[in-house]
C-alpha cells in the first residue's frame, strides 16, 4: 500500500489534501507529531520513508525541502510556485496533451499548477498549439477567485465578524503586472510575452472563473479561415472538445450557457468547465473550476494517482 506524507498539512491546500486522503483505504498517511512538524530533519526523514510527499509550503520552504531531498528517488509533488517552470519538474496538468501526462507518470518531481494558471493554460494552450492564435498574440486575462486562495491570513480577514466593509465587494489585486503565475502561463503556453492579467478576489470562499477575451482580428491566417468557414464560436468550441476528449475532469459546454456566469458553480468539486460566450467577431473563452480543487488539492491528488498508476479520478469529486 503506497505511503503518503503531507509536508505543510496545516495550510489550506494541505488540509484539503489530508481530508481527502484519510478517506482512501488504498493509501497510508504518515504524520509527524506537533512538536516535530516544523523540524527540517524530521520532515526530511519522513519524506524519505514515503512513496509520495506533498509539499504544501511557502516557496522558500519548498526549495529548502527539495534541496534536502536531492538524490531521494521517491516522488515529490510540490503545490507551491517554486518549481513550476523548472526543467527537472513535470508540470502537473495531464490534460494539456499526452506529453504532459507521460511526464507526470514517470517523473519523481511534479509541480502542481497555480490556480489562475490552470484556467489560463486550459484555454490558451490548445489555441497556440493548433495555431489559432500566434505566440505573440495580445493576450489578456481576467480571473475571479474565492478568498481561500489567499491562505489562512486572507480567510481569517474575510471571515472576521468585524471585517472591513471593503471586503464585501470584488477587489482587483496584483495590479503591478507581476503576479507569480504570469511566468508559468507564458512558459507553459509558449507565449512570447506574459499576458496582461487582471486577477480579482471576491467575497466567496472558493470558486474561480478565468476569462480569455478573443477577437477574430487576432487569429492567425489559418485560424481566421477556419473561423470564417465554421463560425468562430463553433470552431473554438469544437477545438476544445476535440482537445479534451476523453478527459474525465474536463467538460466543454455549449456556447453561452448562462445569462449570468457564476464563479462558484463548481465549488467543492475537482473538474473544470470550458465554454465560449460572445459572437463570431468578439468572444470570451471561460474556464470555471474550484481554486482549491482543480486549481490546487484536486490537481495534486490527480498527479499522485497518475504517478502511482491508480485510477486518475480516485478520491476526486466530479460534478
Amino acid at each position: 500500500m503506497p505511503t503518503i506524507f503531507i509536508d505543510g498539512n496545516q495550510g489550506t491546500t494541505g488540509l484539503r489534501i489530508a481530508k481527502r486522503l484519510t478517506k482512501r483505504p488504498d493509501l497510508t498517511l504518515l504524520t509527524l507529531s506537533e512538536e516535530n512538524r516544523k523540524s527540517l530533519p524530521h520532515r526530511v526523514n519522513m519524506a524519505q520513508k514515503a512513496d509520495v510527499t506533498f509539499l504544501c509550503l511557502p516557496d522558500e520552504a519548498s526549495r529548502e525541502m527539495v534541496g534536502a531531498l536531492m538524490g531521494c528517488p521517491h516522488t515529490v509533488i510540490d503545490a507551491s510556485t517554486a518549481h513550476r517552470i523548472e526543467p527537472d519538474f513535470a508540470y502537473g496538468f495531464a490534460e494539456l496533451d499526452a506529453a504532459f501526462r507521460k511526464n507526470i507518470q514517470k517523473a519523481a518531481r511534479i509541480a502542481v499548477p497555480g490556480c489562475h494558471a490552470s484556467g489560463a493554460c486550459a484555454l490558451l494552450y490548445p489555441l497556440v498549439k493548433e495555431r489559432v492564435i500566434s505566440p505573440g498574440a495580445p493576450v489578456t486575462l481576467t480571473s475571479l477567485t474565492g478568498y481561500s486562495g489567499g491562505g489562512k491570513a486572507m480567510i481569517a480577514e474575510y471571515e472576521c465578524q468585524e471585517r472591513d466593509p471593503c471586503l464585501r465587494v470584488p477587489r482587483p489585486y496584483g495590479v503591478g503586472q507581476c503576479h507569480k503565475h504570469l511566468s508559468e502561463i507564458k512558459e507553459i503556453c509558449g507565449l512570447t510575452q506574459p499576458p496582461v492579467f487582471n486577477p480579482i478576489v471576491c467575497d466567496f470562499y472558493s470558486g474561480m472563473l478565468v476569462g480569455l477575451p478573443l477577437s477574430l482580428d487576432w487569429f492567425t491566417a489559418s485560424g481566421m479561415s477556419a473561423a470564417r468557414t465554421r463560425g468562430a464560436i463553433d470552431m473554438l468550441t469544437n477545438l476544445y472538445r476535440d482537445h479534451y476528449a476523453g478527459q474525465p475532469l474536463m467538460t466543454v459546454l455549449p456556447p453561452n450557457p448562462e445569462r449570468f456566469l457564476s464563479p462558484i458553480a463548481l465549488a467543492g468539486t475537482d473538474g473544470m468547465q470550458l465554454f465560449l460566450t460572445g459572437n463570431d467577431q468578439r468572444m470570451i473563452a471561460y474556464a470555471r473550476f474550484d481554486n482549491l480543487g482543480k486549481g490546487a488539492s484536486g490537481a495534486a491528488i490527480q498527479c499522485m494517482n497518475l504517478r502511482l498508476g491508480l485510477p486518475e479520478t480516485a478520491g476526486l469529486a466530479i460534478a
